[in-house]
């Protein structure tokens, strides 16, 4: 059986259920494998499957403690018809390369992809673990998990969720989704502050033991939905794992062909559930992790320093607007060799001074991956191009990858077959992508999806199409420095 451990070392360790619920490790580390899994069927096998099947594959390497009864009654729920496309992650070839559209789910984002799932996963470990406490969900966001979180755990039995988001950094429709949202267990909370000051005061509340206790009394223990919550992670692995399927189902490749896999990525979960992909046995050539204009990650790729003492940037792609990788600690661990000190070294140099440089252990792994990145005006012409060439539509943030893919083939020459993730729905962007596709000025986001949809004829997808009516129900506006009394305030509305 697989169990977990800190990527900051120590003795604990969970099984799977048991980190799920927990979320974050003791000692402020990431709960990581100790060891992979190997698939249990060939890719060349795979070709025909279901993402359902595939999915069953994935989690049952990793999650090694459910039962397959108990994955199953999972995957069944999450990946049903709330999903708009009945592949669940349809590959579309446009460009020179394969786009796998991840963003067909309830929020039109790809965090629906594993959002979809971990409630249903959570609430298993809760009665496996015979957990008697209501779990109570913190999550930052840069705007997409927010939602994906509130639409994934409104009313769910004895969760609670909280989601705090930057109030000044994201779009009008994502703020919509996660302002309007219903359900009985649900909080929001807008930050005067960027994503980063979230995430910072968030991994704060999980380290601060006095307030787990004063929980615990009421009643209540934390867990988190963002992708340092292994059960968030694990379910994107299998949409990797899926497009290389559909591959060699469609003759793209034969298998056992390396492919590239490009990502846009601010927090590093996405692409470093490529990684896993490809340690339990996905071939890729190279790992293209995208940035725009906060481009940390291009810069830590490119020299193995990670120096957050810098400018933060808004830009037109905001799910990336990201100063502190948090899913980059898992790479880090696995890197250096599994040395856990290390980590947790490079992880206080961070917190102290905003800035370490990896070993050169660390640093040889990098090659692996490509760091590019592209600004606002890049990010746009790559809309306008794609569209115009090929009649495909991008959101900013499958844009900002599209340009860096371009850069990457241009500057290295290499033909391998490539899968660029798509994140969201351009609609979720519509201001940014209608002027990218020569549309003129409107008054608000809402009347750009309007303008895109007559002239693209592209779906608006259904949780979309109304939003502007929706009633908002959460009005909180909150200063950096008062995540925790928020917490407390939401509790106490419960009894």
């Amino acid at each position: 059986m697989i169990t977990y451990k800190s990527t900051r070392g120590g003795t604990e360790t969970k099984n799977s259920a048991q980190a799920i619920i927990q979320g974050i490790a003791a000692n402020k580390g990431l709960f990581v494998p100790d060891s992979m899994p190997k698939l249990a069927m060939k890719l060349e096998d795979m070709k025909d499957m279901t993402y359902q099947e595939i999915a069953f594959l994935v989690l049952a390497g990793f999650l090694s403690d459910y039962t397959s009864e108990e994955l199953k009654a999972c995957i069944d729920e999450a990946y049903d018809e709330k999903f708009e496309a009945k592949e669940i992650a349809p590959v579309v070839k446009a460009g020179g390369a394969y786009f796998l559209e991840l963003y067909h789910g309830r929020t039109a984002a790809f965090k629906d992809m594993a959002l979809s799932i971990l409630p249903h996963l959570l609430t298993t470990a809760l009665k496996k673990e015979k957990e008697d406490k209501k779990i109570v969900i913190l999550t930052a966001t840069s705007g997409d998990t927010g939602k994906a979180a509130l639409s994934g755990f409104a009313n769910v039995k004895n969760t609670e969720i909280i989601v705090f988001y930057p109030s000044e950094g994201v779009s009008q429709v994502q703020e919509k989704q996660m302002t309007s949202q219903e359900g009985v267990n649900t909080h929001v909370y807008a930050i005067k502050g960027n994503f980063d000051d979230a995430q910072t005061a968030v991994k704060k509340i999980f380290a601060d033991a006095s307030f787990a206790q004063e929980l615990l009394a009421k009643g209540y223990k934390l867990s988190s939905a963002n992708s340092i919550n292994i059960g968030r992670l694990v379910p994107q692995i299998a949409y990797f794992i899926y497009a290389y399927a559909k591959l060699i189902q469609r003759g793209a490749i034969k298998a056992g062909e390396p492919i590239n896999v490009v990502v846009p990525t601010g927090n590093f979960g996405n692409i470093l559930a490529a990684y896993y992909a490809k340690l339990i046995g996905l071939p890729v050539h190279r790992f293209i992790c995208a940035s725009n204009k906060n481009k940390i990650l291009t810069d830590f790729i490119n020299t193995g320093i990670y120096d957050a003492r810098r400018d933060f940037y808004v830009t037109n792609s905001p799910s990336m607007d990201i100063l502190i990788s948090s899913n980059l600690e898992r790479l880090l661990y696995h890197l250096s060799g599994n040395q856990g000190t290390e980590v947790q070294g490079l992880m206080e140099a961070l917190e102290k001074n905003h800035h370490y440089e990896a070993s050169d252990q660390i640093k040889d792994g990098l090659k692996e991956f490509y760091g590019g990145f592209a600004d606002e005006k890049a990010t746009n012409e790559a809309i306008g191009e794609l569209y115009q060439s090929d009649h495909y539509l991008m959101d900013t943030h499958t844009a900002v990858a599209y340009s860096v893919y371009k850069s990457y083939r241009e500057a290295s020459g290499d033909q391998t077959v490539s899968v660029i993730a798509s994140t969201a729905s351009a609609y979720k962007f519509a201001n940014s992508v209608a002027p990218a596709i020569g549309l003129g000025h409107e008054d608000d986001e809402f009347a750009y999806i309007e303008k895109i949809h007559e002239k693209t004829g592209v779906q608006i997808p259904s949780g979309l199409k109304n939003l502007k009516d929706k009633e908002v129900r959460h009005r909180g506006v909150i200063e950096k420095d008062q995540l925790l009394q928020a917490v407390r305030d939401s509790l106490r509305s419960r009894h």
